[in-house]
């Protein structure tokens, strides 16, 4: 059994009671009727029709589940090496989501949302941290910073400032303009000031971390949603000499013609098209919001007029390009739209924005269990700082050592060695060139050990990654007990699966059935390519489908009629291949080619059945298993807690 398909049982869910309350006990362990119905509102469909029938169903499922857990740790297999990897494997990979507080998400998703329904015509000025030599240079940078604001506060054009004086090295030929942009074009604190800034105004000094900015609002229009377009893309390669160049840009203006002329422009992008992904897709490219490509190219783009127009061939740092118009989706205008906002949330998680405000991490921690800061002499430790950092000598006898307790969080002790760690890269100002006070730098450590501490103890603060964590944990010790009680059994023990099938053997049948090759095909119009190749000369489908290896997987077996797709209430006869069926779940699509015919059932084999024994056999061992655990831990319901859920 593949791990990653497993579904465990125990899911988190928002579904709660009015207190805690034991719906059962299995042993001297006892399960909480709202664990019970979160795990039931995952992982039943809904609407229940029957909600008794379908809850007294599923509780037998989940008592099953307890009691198998259980038996994992009694065994010790939480302690296992692979089971403690995987759980702070996931712990590290889903800590951060978890570190941000439902108020600033919510400040975060409403500002997004606003900043979407608007696009922002931005120039910019680059000051870099690093002079002409390439050497960080800071205070140079300070100089020039300031010495563009007073040209910019007596009026001076932004545009030629840019131009003359900006380290952005394309600014020389666009004078600074980075065209317009919108929500998640820019990182956060770029998009942030120049949201803030009034159309025709320029925005303060914005300090990175390799210089400063500074942004001007050159106009402001309603966002236009997102365009939907395909491209054919003749790249230019770095170093190619004028004559290279003018036979792209000749291959530009033919394609272009034979287009105008009526030629499908999905095929020529395939054949043609440098971009590589679109032209796989007939040269459809993803959905294009406004700020993700060169200013040119959406230029042209949001310039074609209406569905299905092609601009003419134009040029831009990658290439050629010639594009067409296929849809444009408006921008959603609905701040409640459900889609539109889990699209944004799942963006400001993943973007800076997601990580801006600890405020609510500190406050908590303070609160719970506490800072305690321990009393020292702030000259020493500065001075055991640059003896350590620095090598420069200590003067303060043994008023403090690498062992001596700065302050503690909880039962967590923070000392000097641990806080030199820290200032030996945490010390740098922006840039590199010098260094903060001591004292900045103090503070700032003691709120990183919070963030570390909150983050390390977020079972304690954080019901929902509690779940989470519980959740995982749990499906990893069902998967490693039912692997070694059941599965691996079932698989290997090959006495006992040809005893079940003596046993057994008239179950074992095959019913009306036929040898086949089943196509599964990526998409429909594979399938339709492939079924059209199949019908001149289907015992070639080897060869016919070779070229499309990645795209379409045949499966040789034999089959029962019922399994063969699109039969329907046809009688399969040796050569008729089925027309494709679209699996509307995932756009697949598969069809059957008949080999052999067998009309009437007949016995099947060891070999041939053995899918159908070990099946068998594992619900067998599985019930006796049970059957043990139930009298290891014999399982007592509360009738009355049962019946009020």
């Amino acid at each position: 059994m593949n791990k990653k398909s497993f579904i465990t049982i125990i899911a988190c869910c928002g579904i709660m009671i009015a207190s805690a309350q034991t719906l059962f006990t299995y042993g001297k362990n006892t399960a909480d009727a709202k664990d019970f119905l979160r795990a039931f509102y995952k992982n039943t469909p809904q609407p229940v029709k029957n909600k008794p029938k379908a809850i007294n169903d599923y509780l037998d499922l989940y008592i099953n589940s307890r009691l198998k857990i259980r038996e994992a740790y009694e065994r010790g297999y939480d302690t296992l090496p692979q089971i403690k990897t995987e759980v702070n494997t996931l712990r590290t990979q889903i800590a951060d989501n978890y570190m941000t507080d439902q108020q600033t998400s919510g400040r975060l998703l409403k500002e997004a949302f606003q900043h979407s329904q608007k696009i922002i015509h931005t120039g910019h000025i680059f000051i870099s941290y690093r002079n002409a030599a390439g050497s960080i240079d800071t205070a140079a940078a300070k100089n020039k910073r300031d010495e563009i604001v007073k040209r910019l506060q007596k009026g001076e054009d932004f545009s030629m400032i840019a131009q003359q004086s900006s380290d952005d090295p394309a600014a020389k030929t666009n004078k600074g303009d980075l065209g317009y942009i919108t929500v998640f074009t820019l990182p956060y604190e770029f998009e942030k000031v120049i949201y803030s800034t009034a159309p025709g105004k320029y925005s303060t000094p914005v300090t990175s971390k390799i210089g400063y900015h500074i942004f001007k609002n050159l106009g402001e229009k309603k966002a236009p949603g997102k365009i939907k377009a395909q491209q054919i893309l003749l790249a230019i390669p770095p170093g190619a000499d004028e004559n290279y160049k003018k036979q792209i840009s000749n291959r530009a203006d033919s394609l272009y013609k034979l287009i105008i002329a009526g030629e499908d422009f999905g095929k020529l992008a395939t054949s043609f098209s440098n971009d590589f992904i679109s032209a796989a897709n007939k040269g459809i490219m993803a959905d294009i919001s406004v700020g993700q490509f060169d200013p040119a190219f959406e230029n042209m783009l949001w310039a074609l007029p209406k569905d299905g127009d092609v601009s003419k061939p134009f040029l831009t740092s990658h290439g050629w390009h010639i594009l067409k118009r296929i849809s444009i989706t408006p921008v959603i205008s609905d701040a409640n739209n459900k889609a539109n906002q889990q699209e944004l949330q799942q963006k400001i998680t993943a973007d800076s924005r997601g990580k801006i405000s600890n405020e609510f991490i500190y406050k908590i921690v303070m609160n719970k269990p506490g800072l305690k800061k321990n009393v020292y002499n702030d000259a020493a430790l500065w001075s055991m700082t640059d003896s350590l950092l620095d090598y420069k000598p200590y003067s303060f006898g043994n008023a403090i050592s690498p062992k001596t307790a700065l302050f503690n969080i909880g039962d967590s002790v923070y000392d000097v060695s641990a806080w030199v760690a820290y200032a030996r890269t945490g010390r740098y100002q922006p840039g590199g060139a010098s260094f903060k006070p001591y004292s900045q730098v103090r503070d700032e450590y003691i709120q990183f050990a919070m963030l570390n501490y909150y983050q390390s103890h977020l079972e304690e603060y954080n019901d929902d990654f509690r779940n989470q964590m519980a959740e995982f944990k749990d499906g990893n010790l069902f998967f490693e007990i039912m692997q070694q009680e059941i599965w691996n059994k079932a698989q290997s023990d090959t006495t006992e699966l040809a005893a079940l099938y003596n046993r057994n053997k008239k179950q074992y049948t095959w019913k009306q059935s036929a040898d086949a090759v089943i196509f599964f095909c990526s998409d429909q119009a594979i399938a339709k390519t492939v079924f059209d190749l199949l019908k001149k000369n289907p015992a070639e489908w080897r060869k016919i489908i070779e070229p499309y290896s990645e795209k379409v997987i045949a499966d040789s077996s034999r089959y029962e009629w019922s399994q063969l797709p699109n039969l329907n209430k046809m009688i399969p006869k040796a050569g008729m291949i089925t027309s494709p069926v679209l699996n509307k779940n995932d756009n697949t699509a598969s069809f059957a080619y008949v080999v052999t015919v067998y009309p009437q059932p007949t016995q099947r084999s060891f070999n041939e059945a053995r899918g159908l024994v070990i099946n068998d056999y594992q619900a067998l061992l599985e019930n006796q298993w049970i059957a043990a655990l139930k009298k290891k831990y014999p399982v007592v319901i509360d009738k009355k807690v049962l019946s009020e859920i």
